[in-house]
């Protein structure tokens, strides 16, 4: 069986813009507004170079961290790995089963109970239906929602949906995991079973990719570094070992809101 791996090669996303105008007072508020490059295809449409020409190579082991401003195109890139997006130019191969946990709680039914949400989202995943039932106990334990999945998931409040989602979204078994940010739900108690079943994903999966504004997360969780602005990777480094007094790593989730 080979490794897990993703090896991308001159790879470029472009998002185009319809209905511009070609004022240069709004292409200049688009250069400013706007993490990629403007530019135009060859129909002379305005277009965002959300990535621009990327090369790389996540082996297995690599716990990549990806850092730079809002708008830099981090976010861009996870979504790329993740399927999300094509790129429009470059080649892109992933061997592996990809997790992505960009959005916990995309895909849920308003309308649908907790439990049919399970297989929703199972089902979405690409798992058979015997593989989602053998899934449904240990999710339904981890969320401890009780007798509310029975119910619709519109009567939940915000956090009773985000134990859910993260209920279910982290109940995968991947190679590779995409993440953007580390994820914390709940209350005291909960965010403490939350982290460290996401320190668990984190440590079974072969390669590991996470967006993040917090240097500390990444110095504590990744081993390499890569740097971006404008779409582009400005720097790619590793990332020295953590020193062993600066805690648990729980202390420095990014909390969602519940």
């Amino acid at each position: 069986m080979s490794s897990s791996s993703i090896v991308a090669r001159n790879i470029s996303v472009e998002f185009p813009i319809y209905e511009n105008s070609h004022r240069s007072l709004k292409k200049a508020v688009l250069n400013l507004t706007t993490g990629g490059r403007i530019g135009q295809d060859a129909g002379r449409h305005a277009i965002v170079k959300a990535i621009d020409d990327l090369s790389f190579t996540f082996a297995e082991g690599d716990r990549v961290g990806l850092v730079g401003h809002n708008g830099s195109g981090k976010t861009t890139l996870l979504r790329t790995l993740s399927g999300v997006y094509a790129p429009v130019r470059g080649e892109l191969k992933v061997h592996g089963k990809i997790a992505s946990l960009l959005d916990v709680s995309m895909g849920l039914d308003p309308d649908a109970t907790g439990f049919e949400n399970i297989y929703l989202r199972g089902i979405l995943d690409g798992l058979k239906p015997a593989r989602i039932r053998g899934k449904i106990d240990e999710i339904a334990d981890f969320s401890e929602l009780g007798d509310y999945l029975n119910l619709p998931v519109r009567t939940y409040s915000s956090g009773m949906m985000l134990r859910l989602a993260f209920a279910i979204s982290t109940s995968v078994e991947a190679d590779i995991l995409i993440m953007d940010e580390w994820l914390s739900v709940g209350d005291a108690e909960f965010s403490i079973k939350a982290a460290e079943r996401l320190e668990s994903l984190v440590g079974k999966a072969s390669v590991l990719v996470v967006a993040s504004h917090d240097p500390s997360l990444v110095a504590r969780v990744c081993n390499r570094k890569i740097s971006m602005e404008h779409g582009r990777m400005i720097a790619d480094e590793p990332v020295a070992p953590p020193v062993a007094s600066e805690g648990p790593l729980v202390s420095h989730t990014a909390q969602l809101p519940h």
